[in-house]
């Protein structure tokens, strides 16, 4: 009785908070999302551009990125950085992200200072300055941030190698950082070039969650945001990837203290569903799947492979249904001292064919389901997290409103149907496998300063 009182909770907090969100698009095309919560007198303000690394040709990889950089750099009215310290003098934060599907910046203040981060939001989408000193500058940063947070760790340069070598043809393949010699290259025309074709209100959408009425945001927004001259939107169709026809492996022999195991199978995501033999519920299934493997201490790879067998010493499992494009089932994993990826390669394996050959039981069906809801439910608590899952989902193309329907569709997976994704999506033929060998790793380096520039942290 307990437990089912504890379900209807969550429904109707999960209910509650969808029916809060309203939607407006301005005349230029700004698609303007407001979530209220009124809980405590604080709003994020987040403004989503439809471009990331995905929409990258060769020889720009990276540009995303930088351009989020430049962002912060001044425009007619505001010196470069003068943007960080005007929110920090309000009491608020700050920062920016780029993935491979778009690039997003955020604002969290009390909700008095809301007009403060709409004005310089509107200022820098049609009024950013990029000199070629500031962005000389910049691009020398990134090229160090990638340096340091990729080329000096082994186990991210066998991520990039891992992406590299699932797909053939689709911009997945290349890091959102960008590859060094791209960087190199890159020029203050490209960046204006970048800016002028995707930064503009019918390529963006502005969500704002918090202490905050609708209508109100809603005239705010048309008061800073209305007057921005509009384009078309880009819209960018990336590569098809070919189906794949066999297992695929990489293999880097790197400085490193321990070994690694990279194994990715390609998975649909929400974009898919409904279309191309895909069904609505497999994604459902397979974030089921996911929590399966990998959902905590009773997870099947936890217990078995790190506990009882102890030939893992940390071993994960990723997967997200929210892109622009298919995505895939990550499993990444550490052996134990004295075994090997080898070893550790074929006992995850062991344990998929379980799942493709033994249907998942009641028990381990109830204990996912409840743990993968509510914390999705329990993370709704946070008002960034809530305009998180808003703009990623209408970023990548999807209806905001899917979270509505979310538990109801998430308890409506069967076990047969976990069974059913398993034996279609993780098979050899959707498999690449990447696995760092570790060398020596000699004599230690001095860590190099990060470049001045860029306050912000990505």
């Amino acid at each position: 009785m307990l437990h089912k009182l504890s379900w209807l909770l969550l429904l109707s907090l999960w209910l509650t908070a969808c029916s809060q969100t309203h939607e407006t698009t301005l005349d230029n095309g700004l698609r303007v999302i407001v979530h209220e919560d009124h809980r405590s007198p604080v709003v994020v303000s987040q403004i989503w551009y439809k471009v990331g690394s995905q929409d990258e040709p060769e020889g720009l990889t990276g540009i995303s990125h930088v351009l989020e950089h430049m962002m912060f750099k001044g425009t007619a009215k505001l010196k470069p950085n003068e943007f960080s310290r005007i929110i920090a003098e309000n009491g608020g934060r700050e920062n920016a992200f780029t993935s491979y599907d778009y690039t997003a910046y955020f604002q969290q203040l009390e909700k008095s200072r809301l007009p403060i981060a709409f004005e310089l939001e509107a200022d820098r989408m049609q009024n950013l300055v990029l000199t070629e000193a500031e962005s000389i500058k910049e691009i020398k940063v990134v090229m160090e941030e990638r340096r340091l947070r990729t080329e000096d760790q082994p186990e991210a340069l066998v991520g990039e190698k891992f992406m590299n070598t699932a797909y053939e043809v689709h911009p997945y393949k290349h890091p959102v950082i960008g590859w060094m010699a791209d960087l190199q290259s890159m020029t203050v025309k490209d960046l204006r070039d970048w800016y002028g074709r995707y930064y503009t209100p019918a390529n963006a959408i502005l969500v704002v969650t918090g202490d905050v009425k609708p209508k109100e945001v809603f005239a705010l927004a048309q008061k800073h945001f209305g007057p921005v001259l509009t384009r078309p939107p880009v819209t960018t169709a990336a590569a098809a990837e070919p189906t794949q026809k066999s297992e695929r492996r990489a293999r880097a022999a790197l400085p490193a203290e321990v070994p690694y195991l990279l194994l990715g199978y390609h998975t649909p995501a929400h974009v898919s569903a409904g279309r191309n033999e895909v069904a609505e519920w497999e994604p459902y299934a397979l974030s089921i799947l996911g929590g399966v493997l990998d959902g905590g201490q009773a997870a099947r790879f936890e217990r078995e492979l790190v506990r009882e067998k102890k030939i893992a010493s940390s071993i994960g499992v990723e997967y997200s249904a929210v892109s622009r494009s298919p995505s895939m089932l990550l499993i990444e994993a550490t052996p134990t001292n004295g075994h090997t990826t080898a070893e550790l390669e074929k006992a995850i394996r062991a344990q998929i064919e379980r799942i493709r050959n033994e249907p998942v039981s009641a028990e381990e069906m109830k204990r996912v389901k409840a743990q993968v809801v509510a914390g999705n439910v329990y993370s709704r608590d946070s008002v960034f997290y809530q305009a998180m899952q808003i703009g990623r989902l209408a970023a990548v193309g999807l209806d905001w409103r899917i979270l509505d329907d979310y538990v109801k569709n998430l308890n409506a997976v069967t076990a047969e149907q976990v069974q059913t994704v398993a034996r279609k999506y993780l098979v050899d033929t959707n498999l690449t496998v990447a696995i760092l060998d570790p060398q020596p790793m000699g004599k230690d380096k001095p860590r190099r300063p990060m470049p001045r520039g860029g306050t912000h942290v990505r």
